[in-house]
């Protein structure tokens, strides 16, 4: 299957929205990201405002010879000084899954923020109940550095959060 990435434009805000708030993503999600129309227009604004320090992307798969949408995936510069980004938002359209989409725009990615934008460290967290994310971290070559936990309120409950890590020296030759 052929994937690209790209930077999410004005276009792309209601395909956003919906996948964020389809019924088997927004569970998933972090409770502070914005899923309505005007906190993710917001972001892809910020995005393609100041694109080395935040970036919401789209996940594209060739289809009947065009692009579709399939996903999105979002970073944020979290410390300048040392050249680090935090990902995070990766979510792939029912209709996409089960093919390791992710597992193969994750690598686009995250060659994209090392190699284009000089980012030196990536890392993540996810939910310690959303083993999908967990595994997919895993294949993609992220290290799991610790737990964080009770780290986040979510659905009423405390939860853990997996930390998880990529460092350049992981992608060279």
């Amino acid at each position: 299957m052929n994937v690209r990435i790209r930077r999410a434009g004005e276009g792309d805000v209601d395909f956003l929205v919906s996948l964020l708030n389809e019924d088997s993503v927004e569970p998933f999600m972090a409770a502070s990201r914005a899923r309505d129309r005007e906190g993710v227009l917001e972001a892809v604004q910020a995005s393609e405002a100041s694109p080395d320090e935040s970036g919401v992307f789209v996940i594209e798969v060739e289809e009947d010879g065009g692009w579709a949408r399939a996903g999105t995936m979002a970073f944020s510069l979290a410390n300048r000084r040392n050249r680090i980004a935090s990902l995070g938002g990766l979510a792939i359209h029912p209709d996409y899954r089960g093919q390791k989409l992710a597992d193969q725009a994750a690598r686009l990615f995250q060659r994209h923020l090392i190699f284009d934008l000089d980012f030196h460290r990536l890392q993540l967290e996810c939910y310690a109940f959303n083993e999908r994310a967990i595994r997919h971290a895993e294949r993609s070559g992220f290290v799991r550095e610790g737990v964080k936990r009770k780290a986040y309120q979510r659905h009423g409950e405390w939860v853990d959060a997996i930390m998880f890590a990529l460092i350049r020296e992981d992608l060279e030759p």
